[in-house]
């Protein structure tokens, strides 16, 4: 489907008070245009009607003019620069952006991140600024919790053992 025809879709969507639709559209279109800042602005737009300051901010961060206090929002749900990085769904350098300032704000988000990753990270590939997978939590293996898992065995079986019992008397009494 043509960008105009959905762009058409999502003003008709926004008219009929179908928000959420609109914005999964819109959502989409970023997703395929990231450099597109119009795109960008409407779906800030879109929040702005769910009254979500966080997300608004996330996607006019890139603008010279964005709401102070909607890039406050977005700054503290998206406390690091890899959450950052991860939030802004940008794809391909910073050179492509469409001002200097955002492609000064994307290189500061990729620096930082960097920095706190300790190695160099690309927008292109996400797996360079996801967080590292932590160590698995392993339980001591203690005689104790063997015991109790043992005793709590022995109890489930004999209380099916009772069941089965009964049951099993009763069929037989009703037969006699």
């Amino acid at each position: 489907m043509p960008l105009e025809e959905t762009l058409a879709r999502v003003d008709t969507d926004l008219a009929a008070g179908r928000v959420p639709l609109a914005r999964q559209r819109l959502r989409g279109l970023v997703a395929s245009f990231p450099h597109d800042p119009a795109l960008r602005r409407r779906l800030a737009e879109v929040y702005r009607l769910y009254g979500d300051a966080a997300e608004a901010g996330r996607w006019t961060y890139l603008e010279e003019d964005r709401d102070a206090d909607e890039t406050a929002a977005f700054e503290a749900r998206y406390a690091s620069p890899r959450l950052r990085m991860r939030a802004l769904a940008w794809r391909g350098p910073e050179t492509t952006a469409a001002t200097p300032f955002a492609e000064a704000r994307l290189r500061a988000v990729r620096t930082a991140c960097a920095e706190e990753s300790g190695h160099p990270v690309d927008w292109d590939d996400p797996d360079s600024y996801r967080k590292a997978p932590e160590e698995p939590y392993e339980t001591p293996t203690r005689t104790a919790d063997r015991v109790r898992f043992g005793i709590g065995c022995l109890v489930a079986s004999l209380v099916f053992i009772a069941f089965i019992a009964v049951w099993v008397v009763g069929v037989v009494a009703l037969f006699d």
